[in-house]
């Protein structure tokens, strides 16, 4: 009797491992086989998981579009002068914002796979070494911004703009520690999930930057008329505000109570702190050259004067509409990619992936379409200038061309950071950005004489390159981390 129950524990466990097999393959099959260039659809769930994450991120990143719009509109309107000053310090300003940001990306794919296992204490001691590691690139990148302040004259620029410029980029070096603190508690909200919270706070902040803007640009109220000045004093204060919600929001709803456990009773781990970095500075370096490829741009727009300034400045505008909404929707791909990373499920990874790359590619394709239309009257939003109009009307071609690669480079990049796949792909964004955009950009606008146009013609080309690069990379960690299961 007891060889018989034997025999039938044996044939049962027996039957198990061939399900499991049987499922191992399927899985396998479904990263190996066959498929159509950049997958199949996804199921419906997973376009509707998406949406539901990416959608909040999407409209927090309107809401810095708007401010940006905002912004040259009410300095444009003030001065044209003040617009060309603008139009630099905010392109190479923002390379530094960008990098900022890119290295808090690094705690998002950690706090997802933990989210994805249910590891809610971890999850806080991890917070608290990213705020760490956040503040002390600040300081870094402190440093770094008041080099390049006292340095300024020496990039070339028009001489009468330099006493503009450079109160302005102060102003907003200043804010730096603020914005890294806002960008720790932002990617805790996004990795576990809440998106919603840190889009209530970017509204909030977009909106007193906004009213602040009015009051000292023009000098309402009483204030002094401080011009582009103004504005810079308005971003900053809209920086610490939003900093001092997100952590006001952590501490004291109750919602983030197991988080703060874990935050409170956490140490600060050298190993904690090398971690994050470790995923951090690749995406920061990643989108650093990313950007570097349009703000390093703007000294070669610099040297063709004043007027391709201001255009240069009202097509960043417009650019970061398209961009800020596509990248909204890949933040949402890392965000679910992470999830699934975490629990191991490789099938899931790649339907969301795939999921996320059509739904960027739809976004794309249908914002292109008014962009198309208003060519001619956009620039009329931000100055009354014919010549920057002119300009402004034939560049935004390119600036069309490039949505398709830019939608793969920016779906898979964050696919890779959701798998921590991070360090390839500082190599894949020199390769494209300083080898290919930046020579190519010096040679069409500034060699063949193509001006403002040739300068943008490079960036379809290198961010196409890029996502060609990033969707082979994706494609071969999948493999890899299927074969070492």
């Amino acid at each position: 009797m007891k060889r018989k129950d034997n025999e039938k524990v044996m044939g049962e466990l027996r039957a198990l491992r061939g399900l499991r097999e049987l499922g191992t393959r399927f899985s396998d099959s479904l990263i190996h086989r066959p498929r159509r260039a950049f997958g199949s659809p996804g199921t419906p769930s997973d376009y509707s998981a998406l949406v539901r994450l990416g959608v909040p991120i999407v409209v927090g990143q309107i809401g810095n579009v708007v401010l940006g719009f905002a912004d040259t509109i009410m300095v444009g309107r003030h001065s044209m002068q003040e617009l060309a000053a603008a139009s630099f310090v905010n392109t190479m300003f923002t390379l530094v914002v960008i990098f900022a940001t890119g290295f808090s990306y690094g705690l998002t794919p950690v706090v997802g796979s933990m989210f994805g296992r249910g590891e809610t204490g971890r999850i806080g001691t991890a917070v608290k070494d990213s705020l760490v590691a956040n503040l002390l690139l600040s300081l870094a990148l402190v440093g770094v911004t008041v080099l390049f302040c006292l340095n300024i004259h020496r990039f070339g620029q028009p001489v009468e703009l330099l006493p503009l410029m450079r109160p302005y980029l102060w102003v907003n070096i200043a804010s730096l520690p603020f914005l890294c603190c806002f960008n720790t508690f932002k990617q805790f909200f996004d990795g576990i999930t809440d998106t919603r919270t840190p889009m209530f706070i970017i509204i909030g902040g977009n909106l007193l930057n906004i009213f602040g803007n009015w009051v000292l640009i023009y000098g309402q109220f009483g204030a002094p008329e401080l011009g582009l000045f103004g504005a810079g004093l308005s971003t900053a204060l809209s920086r610490v505000v939003m900093a001092v919600a997100c952590v006001l929001v952590f501490f004291m709803h109750r919602r983030y109570a197991c988080y703060r456990r874990g935050f409170a009773s956490g140490r600060v781990s050298r190993a904690g702190v090398g971690r994050l970095s470790g995923l951090g500075f690749p995406v920061a370096l990643q989108l650093g050259m990313e950007t570097a490829a349009f703000s390093l741009s703007a000294i070669f727009v610099g040297w063709l004067g004043t007027t391709a300034l201001a255009a240069h400045q009202v097509m960043l505008t417009v650019s970061q509409l398209l961009y800020m909404i596509n990248s909204g929707m890949a933040a949402a791909v890392a965000v679910r990619v992470s999830y699934f990373a975490g629990q191991r499920n490789y099938a899931a990874v790649r339907r969301t992936a795939y999921s996320g790359l059509h739904l960027v590619l739809l976004i794309a394709c249908v914002l292109s379409v008014p962009i198309f239309f208003l060519r001619n009257t956009l620039s009329w939003w931000f100055t009354d200038s014919a010549e920057v109009s002119l300009l402004v009307s034939v560049t935004v071609f390119p600036l069309i061309a490039y949505q398709i690669g830019d939608a793969v480079q920016y779906t898979f990049a964050n696919a890779l950071r959701g798998i921590e796949c991070v360090k390839p792909m500082i190599w894949i964004a020199f390769f494209a950005y300083f080898v290919v955009s930046l020579p190519l950009g010096w040679l069409l606008g500034i060699r063949l004489g193509y001006g403002l146009v040739g300068i943008w013609s490079a960036f379809p080309i290198c961010l196409s390159v890029a996502g060609v690069l990033y969707y082979a990379c994706f494609r071969r960690r999948l493999r890899s981390e299927l074969a070492g299961r």
